[in-house]
């Protein structure tokens, strides 16, 4: 794939993602009594600012994103921290702001503050990441113990909301870019392992419903009509599928309401329904293609804050496709994580539509 292809290659994919997500969303909220038909509308406005959005990024001068990346990440910390004081609440948890009737997330907006903040720090340390037992505790700390801490401000306050998701989502991308900033594999196995080794100390501070969406992973049929209601619905939706799909506007669990959030996280439920096997694997290689361009533009970048950036980008977007999908197949735990520009969610679809503005921008880059 040479250069000049990248630009249309992002832009391709990325409408034909939109389209999909467009065509599933008037389906889940068509005729429903339970999603209004706004949702539909409301994410085609989106769609319309995103892609303005994206063609602004994408021609803006590149050094912008790197002198504001430490602003951007405090007035986001700012944000995460008011919206436990202030914001809205709703199930249970406190996430949103109500602004001129327009509400919105920080915890999504965290995503692009914590890949522009970790791109900017570790590009602008010298890469000598190898550190071992003998190296000075300074290095330690520079190389690993700090950035890992500026991660953690944002994890703890979207964990507070409660948000365990976006949190995870925001700790995957930290092993990543670390990964991805020259790291020797030893101390970050070590780290890695560290940091698994406190996975069941996690438990306790859960939630109730936190708890039993775990224990509803392990056994669905353990509360088929409470927490395992939805992921049992879901599965038979997809499986109803099949290979060629009901058809738009005919799947049964859809239409009939039998399953809950098919506009958010379950969305993919609905796309295995009515479009079948053929159809959720045409989604799979729109995702693919994207994510693979933007491997083969992080390859060829010189500077090392748009290959880091790059490297956020494709962690976040590889993350939630796959978690998205599998839990809605039972695969993994419902951890409320929405599928990139498909589901519902105005934060979240231009959040990523800035991603890919990021993206399309860097890919432009005559560094490349």
């Amino acid at each position: 794939m040479t250069q000049p292809s990248y630009p249309r290659t992002i832009w391709t994919f990325t409408l034909l993602i939109i389209g999909a997500g467009l065509i599933t969303l008037y389906s889940a909220s068509y005729d429903n009594v339970r999603v209004s038909h706004q949702v539909f509308y409301d994410q085609l406005y989106c769609a319309g600012a995103g892609i303005a959005i994206m063609y602004f990024l994408g021609r803006m001068n590149y050094r912008h994103f790197f002198e504001g990346a430490y602003v951007f990440y405090g007035i986001n910390l700012f944000f995460l921290l008011a919206v436990l004081l202030v914001g809205r609440s709703a199930l249970g948890a406190t996430r949103w702001f109500n602004i001129f009737g327009f509400s919105f997330q920080p915890s999504e907006l965290s995503k692009i503050a914590v890949i522009l903040m970790l791109g900017r720090y570790f590009s602008t340390r010298n890469p000598k990441l190898s550190f071992n037992f003998r190296s000075s505790f300074y290095a330690l700390c520079r190389d690993l113990v700090y950035p890992f801490f500026l991660m953690l401000l944002s994890f703890v306050l979207i964990f507070k909301q409660p948000d365990l998701g976006s949190g995870i989502l925001v700790f995957g991308i930290f092993v990543v870019m670390l990964y991805a900033s020259g790291i020797d594999r030893k101390p970050f196995l070590i780290f890695v392992g560290t940091c698994l080794a406190f996975v069941p100390v996690g438990w306790h501070l859960l939630k109730d419903y936190q708890k039993d969406r775990l224990l509803v992973f392990m056994n669905p049929n353990i509360d088929p009509l409470g927490a395992g209601y939805t992921i049992i619905q879901s599965k038979i939706a997809i499986g109803s599928g099949q290979l060629w799909g009901k058809g738009w506007l005919a799947g049964t669990q859809n239409q009939l309401n039998f399953l809950p959030e098919r506009h958010t996280d379950f969305i993919f439920s609905v796309i295995g329904e009515e479009w079948g096997f053929l159809g959720a694997m045409a989604l799979l290689v729109c995702y693919f293609v994207l994510i693979y361009t933007a491997i083969e533009i992080a390859g060829k970048l010189k500077d090392k804050f748009g290959y880091l950036v790059v490297a956020g980008i494709v962690s976040i977007l590889a993350l939630q496709v796959v978690i998205n999908m599998s839990m809605t197949m039972g695969l993994s735990p419902v951890v409320g994580i929405t599928l990139p520009l498909i589901s519902y969610g105005r934060t979240s679809f231009l959040v990523f539509m800035i991603m890919m503005g990021f993206l399309l921008n860097i890919s432009q880059k005559r560094s490349l």
